[in-house]
């Protein structure tokens, strides 16, 4: 018997479809004639609590930090123990498996890992399905690869799992005592990817606060050459007066006397310089999921959660392929369903169907790229014709965006000439820009309509024809002036472009180098779910109608009290990057998950002098913690929250401490300050101080993938 184990029932019921015979449906297991299909629900072994590999870390304790696990332990999730027993059942009853995980690394391991852990020793395939209409799957069914290919995948997705627990678990603990300490309440979540991604945030509102706009100027000149006028924009010398770092004016007087000096006769200038090239810019590519969250952030205003909801709402509709991918490019052998695809697309109607009209099946552009592909492709329409009247609005959008993308792989490249000027005039130069489109090409998809325009540039003024040396005359000049702006508040899509293109935001000048082709922190799969989560648990607000990220309080106390090892993406990035080369079987799990625990025994050593701004009355004695009332075999007392590194206590006088009793009676014996002498024994007081049991466990710090 040959056992198919899908990621959830939704594809294992499609799955099902397409296998030979009749259907004979079970409760957890579909029968056909060509196998058994069953399925999980994603991930349906769980990570051990700490108080799963000892009963006592139950109690948060700074000393018991870092826990890192000598053998990592899984145990079946109570809500899929029902599932998980059919699947071990019909495991057992297999002669050949066949992993049906989504074609990423995630959905590699959660198969997997279930085939470990009940000690599977029969043979596995694996399939690929990147699309859910019958003729992908059938496809991909008839090319079962040996899962032993994507053992690399597996590693990746399980070392991933396992830094981020020992990041979230250890870091979380060790900074939420060290906000204890200092007399706040609340839980510190810490994560490998969700904190560097607030800290981009908190550090982006305090450019904004501490912002200081620059007025500066522009001058402008109007020109008459022969053929036609233009205009041209003075580039200041670099030994100009009144110029900024960057090289623009922000003496106001200096920019008056430049155009004084222009208006003044003669108006003869010379053309220094003129170049007219001959250029194309080839088709953009089809979309990855982070792309098309931008996209359909930047286009529609639709947040990244709701763009992968969406998708994959179209991909179970079958009318789009698989989601989360990574990838930009498409595979050769699939450039056979163009026609089919395309003339779906015409009897789509609209704006689509006219593009798809006028689209040609034999242009091949760069997309089509076998060398690009990995276990997934860009992100396409299907040869199963979509009907709008049946798709909800953000369906409809979606879609739009992903078939304009597809249908622009079919049009002819962009051509134009673009044209380049100086001008000498009264001993200053004078730059002009101009473009001229030969063929509009792909680009035609995105000019319909001024408010249609998406990232692409508008085209610039026709420039007229002539030569170096011409000459032409000053006719006219402005003075424009602008102001320096802040950098934009983050929205959840450029957040998510942000954790994309992490390069732009490392702290290390040879890392952001070293950077420039990671793949970015946090998965496809995983970065929308991670800026949700930070708004969800109110670190973050959306605000107004672009929902423009305001940072909350807790989030300036969190980042505020974590070293820079953790705020900046640095060592995040490094991470991902390793994570990606350990997938193509570069490095191992152990030697990077020693590396992760290494990075977590000092982060936790950090936190006992982490500084947070004390909430409530700060110790006299050490200035980090703050005085708790206390009830000892005596009465009340007061003592320093930041104990065992301090033992400051005093009496109680009228509910509050009496500091100052508690100096003169120190100044009066040779007692120290902070001895408990009438108040709690020590082993009381650690207890008391030390126990810290908030209701936050693994699953919750941590989802489907890295936080």
């Amino acid at each position: 018997m040959r056992l198919y184990i899908a990621e959830k029932p939704s594809m294992g019921r499609e799955l099902a479809k397409c296998l030979k015979g009749p259907m004979e449906r079970h409760d957890g297991w579909i029968r056909t004639g060509g196998g058994v299909v069953t399925w999980l629900f994603g991930h349906v072994l769980r990570q051990a609590e700490p108080a799963e590999y000892d009963p006592k870390y139950k109690q948060w304790r700074a000393d018991d930090l870092p826990i890192i696990p000598h053998t990592w332990k899984l145990f079946v999730d109570d809500g899929a123990a029902k599932q998980f027993h059919t699947v071990k059942t019909l495991i057992a009853k297999a002669d050949e498996i066949v992993n049906a995980g989504d074609p990423d690394r995630e959905g590699q391991l959660l198969v997997d890992e279930v085939l470990d852990f009940v000690g599977n020793k029969k043979p596995v395939k694996r399939i690929l399905l990147n699309a859910l209409d019958e003729k992908s799957i059938r496809k991909a069914n008839d090319d079962l690869r040996d899962n032993r290919d994507f053992v690399h995948l597996k590693e990746s997705a399980l070392a991933r799992s396992r830094a981020d627990w020992l990041i979230g678990m250890n870091l979380s603990r060790a900074y939420t005592l060290a906000a204890r300490r200092a007399g706040h309440r609340d839980v510190l979540p810490v994560g490998r990817v969700k904190t560097p991604t607030l800290a981009l945030v908190v550090r982006r509102e305090r450019e904004i606060q501490s912002f200081k706009p620059v007025d500066y100027y522009h001058i402008k000149a109007s020109f008459h050459h022969e053929n036609g006028d233009f205009t041209a924009q003075l580039k200041p010398k670099d030994d100009m007066d009144g110029l900024d770092s960057e090289g623009r004016i922000v003496d106001k007087k200096t920019a008056e006397s430049i155009l004084e000096k222009l208006q003044s006769a003669p108006h003869d200038a010379v053309v220094t310089s003129y170049q007219k090239t001959k250029k194309e810019e080839k088709q953009c590519l089809p979309f990855s999921l982070s792309s098309l969250q931008v996209m359909a952030g930047k286009r529609f205003g639709i947040d990244p959660q709701t763009v992968l909801d969406t998708a994959q709402s179209l991909y179970e509709k079958k009318l789009t392929t698989y989601p989360r991918s990574d990838c930009e490019y498409l595979p050769l052998n699939q450039l056979a369903d163009a026609p089919a695809i395309l003339g779906h697309l015409i009897a789509h109607g609209g704006m689509v169907g006219d593009w798809a009209k006028a689209a040609s099946p034999d242009i091949k552009s760069r997309a089509w790229n076998d060398k690009k592909i990995s276990a997934h492709h860009a992100i396409i329409p299907t040869a199963v014709r979509a009907n709008p009247s049946s798709m909800t609005d953000n369906e409809r959008k979606i879609y739009f965006l992903i078939a304009r993308s597809y249908i622009a792989q079919f049009y002819p490249v962009h051509r134009f000439y673009q044209t380049k000027i100086g001008i000498s005039y009264k001993d200053e130069l004078f730059a002009a820009n101009g473009r001229t489109i030969i063929d509009a090409g792909w680009k035609a998809l995105f000019m319909k309509k001024k408010q249609e325009e998406d990232d692409e540039d508008q085209e610039s003024d026709t420039l007229p024809s002539m030569q170096k040396g011409d000459r032409v005359s000053f006719t006219k000049g402005d003075i424009i002036q602008k102001a320096t702006k802040p950098p934009v508040r983050f929205t959840p899509s450029t957040l998510l472009a942000g954790m994309k293109e992490i390069h732009k935001y490392v702290k290390n000048p040879e890392a952001k180098k070293q950077l420039k082709d990671v793949y970015g922190i946090g998965t496809e799969a995983t970065r929308a779910t991670i800026i949700d989560d930070l708004i969800k648990r109110s670190f973050l607000k959306p605000q107004g109608k672009k929902k423009y990220l305001i940072p909350q309080p807790s989030a300036y106390l969190l980042i505020d009290a974590l070293p820079d090892e953790m705020t900046y993406p640095d060592s995040t990035a490094i991470w991902e990057d390793r994570l990606h080369s350990m997938a193509q079987g570069e490095g191992t799990v152990d030697e990077f998950i020693a590396g992760q625990a290494e990075f977590a025994r000092k982060l936790c050593q950090k936190a006992y002098d982490a500084k947070m701004h004390v909430d409530g009355i700060a110790c006299p004695r050490c200035g980090n913690g703050v005085m708790q009332k206390r009830h000892g075999k005596n009465g009340d007392f007061w003592g320093c929250s930041n104990y065992p590194r301090c033992r400051m206590t005093c009496d109680d006088k009228d509910g509050k401490p009496d500091i100052e009793g508690a100096r003169s009676r120190v100044s009066h014996t040779r007692s120290d300050a902070g001895s408990f002498s009438g108040h709690l024994s020590e082993e009381e007081m650690a207890s008391f101080l030390s126990e810290y049991k908030p209701s936050l466990t693994a699953r919750e710090m941590m989802s489907r993938d890295s936080q």
